[in-house]
């Protein structure tokens, strides 16, 4: 997956049966991304977290929509 902006929109579905970018939605400007962990106990947001860091190669940290499915994510090295 690249990524050339720092930051960058994601539409996560949670409970999925993989983790996976499914695609881009150019009118949300988001990523979409199914996640397996349950949206609960910030379950997802730490399996988002991991695969991001895993799909880009580099650390990325969530800087806003903790407790939405539309995220702002920060990429850095």
């Amino acid at each position: 997956m690249k990524i050339n902006k720092e930051t960058f929109k994601v539409v996560i579905k949670p409970n999925s049966s993989t983790n996976e970018v499914v695609g881009f939605d150019k009118d949300k400007e988001a990523y979409l991304i199914k996640i397996k962990a349950k949206p609960e106990n910030n379950k997802a947001n730490i399996e988002l977290i991991r695969f991001l860091s895993k799909v880009t190669g580099k650390k990325v940290k969530i800087i806003s929509g903790f407790k939405s499915k539309k995220k702002l994510i920060e990429a850095f090295k």
